[in-house]
């Protein structure tokens, strides 16, 4: 897919991760539909930060939890373009151990709203739209605490609910992309330990982790290093341009955290 022309729906576009993917689909020549909710702090930075891009773009202030917002979006962007090709559905709520302890029942209900629920209503408001065009894309993120729960350095930063939510996404991935084949790919780029996400960007790393904490979570990463905004820009770009056979799949981009838990022995000399 050729990204110049294209209408792009950019979830939690206001700092970190969304904002990076938006600015990357600007460069390309994407007309851009943003949303933002929280972090009104980081409002103006965005807007002068789009604005630069001098690409065609619209910042719609929504909050994802409430149906009637998704519904304004999809009706904005249904009456200015009348199509959607590109939908980044990047939100959640990562709830870390080490900062809110256990769940109480409000934040378990949030996780679920924000981290699960809201992808799936945004997808299904914008459907007909995807449908509209000849040739779309949808990107879930994840998080591999789908994979790993809460276990290991992981537990410092991936709540059990937060696993359940991002468990959850695959399920979704995999049905959407069977509704919309043959034209609408949906694939899912599932994140490990990134900067502004569980990282050195956040208040929880910074404020809350040891540095030995910190520390293990890289250790426990094969590459060691934590994952930057650009590593996730890089392969949604590969997802949209550059992958059109890939559909219903799972990309997991996370340094090798995943199989980083288990060492491979010396290989034994055998008995024959």
């Amino acid at each position: 897919m050729e990204i110049q022309g294209r209408v792009a729906l950019v979830l939690g576009a206001v700092k970190g991760i969304g904002k990076g993917i938006g600015l990357a689909l600007a460069e390309q020549g994407a007309d851009l539909v943003l949303t933002r909710h929280d972090w009104e702090e980081a409002f103006a930075c965005m807007e002068d930060d789009f604005a630069a891009t001098q690409a065609r773009h619209h910042i719609l202030t929504a909050d994802l939890c409430n149906s009637r917002d998704i519904e304004k979006i999809a009706n904005f962007i249904r009456d200015r373009y009348g199509r959607l090709d590109i939908l980044i559905n990047n939100i959640e709520r990562g709830g870390w151990p080490t900062v809110h302890g256990e769940y109480v029942e409000d934040q378990w209900d949030l996780e679920i709203e924000t981290t699960l629920k809201a992808k799936r209503w945004v997808f299904d408001a914008v459907f007909p739209l995807l449908k509209a065009s000849s040739d779309a894309i949808v990107i879930n993120l994840s998080s591999i605490a789908g994979m790993v729960g809460r276990s290991g350095p992981a537990a410092l930063v991936f709540n059990d609910g937060y696993a359940l939510a991002n468990r959850g996404i695959s399920s979704l991935t995999e049905t959407w992309a069977r509704m919309g084949a043959p034209n609408i790919r949906v694939n899912e780029l599932m994140l490990g330990i990134f900067e502004s996400r569980h990282a050195q960007g956040t208040r929880g790393w910074k404020e809350v982790l040891t540095r030995d904490e910190q520390q293990s979570l890289i250790d426990h990463t094969l590459v060691k290093r934590t994952g930057t905004i650009e590593d996730v820009v890089k392969s949604c770009l590969f997802m949209i341009k550059d992958a059109p056979y890939m559909t219903g799949s799972v990309v997991r981009l996370d340094g090798g955290f995943v199989l980083a838990g288990e060492e491979v022995p010396p290989m034994p000399k055998g008995i024959v």
